[in-house]
């Protein structure tokens, strides 16, 4: 039976993951009580609910990685492990009565603004279609899997199975694992898998920096102070927010904090490899930050296991009961692992967004994404998107950008419907001196390097990253900016 849906909405917000939630709890709190959050999937949490592979977890302290305002005193560890972060959104759901805004189960499917009507026609999947005043799209950067086009693939006769879409049915035991990708997914599977496969084996394409992780239990005397002294677990996320800011710093290119970086994470390196051919391939050709440095205590000594190999060689075709490797090697395996990433550039790509003019949100960007302050496109009114291009961060907490970003839609919708704006545009000459300056400044960074990212586009424009500390997005969504939109009644 198809949920039930109204004819019409204030305002729809595609996705219910952390960046939908957060625009539900500002709607709420700006007075907009008239509001749907339609999710595709079966419940709240979006990446945290489809990621349900061995070992996930965030990469971001627990206390910082969490809504302001809903903080979570009992956190288990310093960095959550997945099944924590998803019933805490779940439970952010409940608490902030988002749930009776919900619909589940209903994927978004198209949609196209009529400028006299001054209202969005909202396609769905199932051939339903309802209109809304705005609409957010909250679908992030870290929801479509990216599968790349591999000989054979499709005729393996094993398991084929992404990260993403993990099945925990599934029991490895005994079994010749081999994984394909070796970044932030990957790291975090390969401990684990390592200990179930009989043999195991990883294809690397490009080698990442490694940096310890932090993480221990919390004690019972510390979840005591969060949760009876609320100053001290504000100071808390306070002081690892300032520790996360300061990093920022190595991020600029040929930075003394960047140089620093480099020859701590080779020392540990050398540390921990001994073995100076293994180290070779492990040793990234690129400085740290131009890829996503990342999190691990235990990934340099799971590739050192006897029953673990490293490929560096990639990928030519896969076979019945085998990868052919690119020096000709024959691997056999039982099962493939794609941990591969997402499709990260092609922000909005399961929407089919069609403006006034009858030009489609992909043709305008081209295969080049950009937004004014990451969240709204010329030529696209009364159309908003959080996470949206240019608002990823490399050093500190994405709920913090999300959070902002939601704070400033609120805004805006909130004058649609008070002023009873038709069309709220932002003026292309905005958009555009926006977008300059957030590129100019991010030439100056690791992340315009010769490396290959998730940050960037193939012709190397980086279309994820902020170009600054998380704090200074902050001030720059919270100045005063009228002048830059095109109101018509």
């Amino acid at each position: 039976m198809a949920t039930e849906l109204p004819a019409s909405c204030d305002v729809l917000v595609v996705g219910a993951g952390m960046s939908g939630l957060a625009m539900g709890h500002h709607l709420k709190r700006r007075g907009i009580a008239d509001f749907l959050i339609l999710e595709k999937s079966g419940g709240v949490g979006g990446v945290w609910r489809d990621n349900r592979y061995p070992g996930s977890g965030c990469d971001v302290p627990s206390h910082l990685y969490s809504f302001s305002f809903a903080p979570k005193p009992d956190w288990s560890r310093k960095y959550a492990p997945r099944d924590e972060i998803l019933e805490y959104f779940e439970d952010v759901a409940g608490r902030e009565g988002l749930y009776p805004h919900c619909r589940f189960g209903v994927a978004v499917k198209a949609l196209a603004f009529d400028r006299g009507e001054g209202r969005w026609t909202v396609a769905l999947e199932d051939g339903r279609t309802l209109k809304a005043r705005a609409v957010v799209s909250a679908v992030g950067q870290l929801s479509e899997p990216f599968v790349p086009e591999i000989e054979g693939l499709d005729g393996f006769g094993g398991l084929v199975m992404h990260t993403a879409r993990w099945d925990r049915s599934v029991d490895l035991s005994g079994k010749r694992v081999a994984v394909i990708g070796n970044a932030a997914s990957a790291i975090q599977l390969l401990p684990i898998v390592a200990e179930e496969a009989a043999q195991l084996t990883v294809f690397q394409r490009t080698p990442n920096w490694v940096i310890g992780k932090p993480d221990r239990r919390f004690t019972a005397l510390e979840k005591w102070l969060f949760r009876n002294l609320p100053g001290y677990r504000r100071l808390y996320r306070l002081g690892s927010f300032l520790i996360h800011e300061s990093r920022y710093t190595a991020f600029r290119a040929n930075s003394l904090a960047g140089r620093f970086t480099r020859w701590d994470l080779m020392r540990q390196l050398k540390r921990q490899v001994p073995d100076a051919a293994l180290r070779a391939k492990l040793t990234p050709r690129y400085a740290p930050g131009c890829k996503r440095i990342l999190l691990s205590n235990d990934y340099f000594q799971t590739l050192q296991r006897e029953t673990v190999s490293l490929v560096t060689d990639g990928v030519a075709r896969v076979e019945a009961d085998a990868i052919l490797t690119g020096a000709g090697e024959r691997v056999p395996a039982d099962a493939i692992v794609l941990a591969t990433g997402f499709r990260t550039t092609e922000f909005l790509s399961t929407l089919d967004v069609t403006g006034p003019d009858g030009r489609t949100l992909q043709d305008t960007w081209a295969g080049s994404p950009s937004a004014y302050r990451g969240v709204a496109v010329a030529g696209f009114p009364n159309l908003f998107m959080l996470y949206g291009p240019n608002t990823n961060l490399g050093h500190n907490s994405i709920i913090f950008m999300s959070e902002r970003q939601a704070e400033y839609v609120a805004n805006k919708i909130g004058r649609i419907l008070k002023e009873d704006i038709k069309a709220l545009s932002v003026k292309p000459e905005a958009q555009a001196r926006f977008d300059a300056r957030v590129q100019e400044s991010l030439a100056g960074t690791v992340w315009a390097g010769n490396c290959p990212s998730w940050y960037k586009t193939s012709d190397g424009r980086i279309t994820n990253n902020w170009s600054g500390l998380a704090s200074a997005f902050a001030f720059a969504l919270a100045r005063p900016d009228q002048a830059d939109w095109l109101a018509e009644r």
